[in-house]
């Protein structure tokens, strides 16, 4: 678990029950997880933080989760960091949506609890 615990994971998701329950799937696993549940607190967290994956919900209020990864992977200093999108919406084009805005990967909600870690830990490596 040594290596996990280096590990930080920006958590970007307006449902408090959601936001909970992927913060504790991932610090189970010994990630350090900083939570943002609006846009523009993503975009300033993700400048702080230099998290190392960030987990990005598609809707947020003020600003899509799109909008985010775009402004994000526009930045040089976000640019580099992996975004995940985390979203309900799961229709056929929203994956194609996600990486032109610059996502490297799509996870649909509700969360496969017992896989999620795995996947998480897929992108991680």
């Amino acid at each position: 678990m040594a290596a996990t615990e280096e590990k930080k994971i920006l958590v970007v998701e307006d449902n408090q029950m959601n936001l909970e329950l992927v913060t504790d799937i991932l610090e189970a696993r010994g990630y350090n997880v900083v939570q943002a549940t609006s846009g523009n607190e993503a975009l300033e967290l993700a400048n702080a933080e230099q998290p190392d994956l960030i987990l990005m919900d598609i809707q947020l209020p003020e600003m899509d989760g799109l909008e985010v990864t775009r402004q994000l992977k526009r930045n040089v200093s976000t640019r580099d960091i992996d975004v995940i999108a985390l979203t309900a919406y799961a229709m056929r084009d929203d994956e194609a949506k996600a990486r032109d805005a610059g996502c490297s990967g799509y996870i649909a909600k509700p969360i496969n609890t017992r896989e999620f870690a795995k996947v998480i830990e897929s992108y991680l490596s």
